[in-house]
């Protein structure tokens, strides 16, 4: 899968907001306390841990911002391997100006490589299977173009990004309908022919009575990988099939071998590790 970066107009308000939260009305008092204007220095982004980079375009951004005059050299770009000890990126000239930018750029190379990693293992976890990771809504507030870039860069893939490219009819909205086939009846009606429509089932009697609508992917809240496994045979091709809820490392395979097309993983963007990376002068 390629990796297309994200353009410039996503990125930079939210690296102006991140480098506005942290230098407030005054700057940075330390830096220029300490820092002669004329000093030069160079520094490496080192990764404490192995994972996979995601948010170079961001890092370099930021210190972009702060001074046009650094120079920013990247070794290992998104979506690769990075080992322990390993340099993922460079960046020189004014001291000062790397100072300034050296924490909001690791914030974001580090969350956004923790994503990576985080998706990477689970990945690696179904590989020899058809099922693809997806990322969900449960993100940062904010940050969710850029927490599902990292989702892709590794390795997984993307769910809806929000309310409106695509319905998803959970069971709130089925308890308001009245019921599944209502719901289902209700969206079929008021969405055009490019919007997907995908419902919620809990139960193999939920999934008999929805595919009677004809919806384009089912999602299987919280089944065991038997259920699973009996679901797929159920639907027959006729609807993508998702698991979710209740996915982990330990059991991401046997999920995965019940023949199911998405396991669709919120911890991804909630709870992943930051990466641990340095910025070594």
């Amino acid at each position: 899968m390629r990796l297309a970066p994200l353009p410039r107009v996503i990125l930079e308000p939210l690296v102006r907001a991140a480098l506005a939260e942290d230098l407030g009305l005054a700057g940075d008092l330390t830096t220029h306390a300490i820092v002669p204007p004329q000093a030069q220095a160079q520094a490496r982004f080192v990764a404490r841990k192995a994972g996979v980079v995601a948010g170079l375009d961001l890092a370099k951004l930021t210190f972009e911002l702060v001074d046009p005059s650094l120079a920013f050299a990247v070794e290992k770009p998104d979506g690769a391997k990075v080992a322990a000890g390993e340099t993922i990126a460079a960046v020189g000239g004014a001291a000062a100006g790397i100072l300034i930018g050296e924490r909001v750029a690791l914030n974001f190379l580090g969350r956004l490589s923790g994503i990576a990693s985080a998706t990477a293992h689970f990945v690696a976890a179904v590989a020899g299977t058809k099922a693809e990771i997806v990322c969900t809504r449960k993100t940062t507030p904010g940050l969710r173009a850029i927490e599902k870039y990292a989702v892709r860069a590794g390795g997984g893939h993307n769910h809806r990004f929000g309310l409106y490219d695509a319905v998803l009819i959970k069971d709130n909205h089925i308890a308001i309908a009245g019921g599944i086939l209502e719901a289902l009846r209700r969206a079929k009606e008021s969405v055009g022919h490019l919007v997907k429509i995908e419902v919620e089932v809990d139960t193999l009697d939920q999934l008999h009575a929805a595919l009677g609508e004809g919806p384009d992917a089912v999602l299987l809240d919280n089944m065991s990988p038997a259920q699973l496994a009996e679901a797929v045979k159920i639907v027959a091709g006729r609807a993508i099939t998702e698991a979710s809820g209740g996915v982990s490392l330990e059991n991401a395979a046997a999920v995965a071998a019940s023949g199911v097309d998405l396991i669709s993983i919120g911890w991804l963007t909630h709870s992943a590790p930051v990466l641990d990376i340095g910025l070594d002068f």
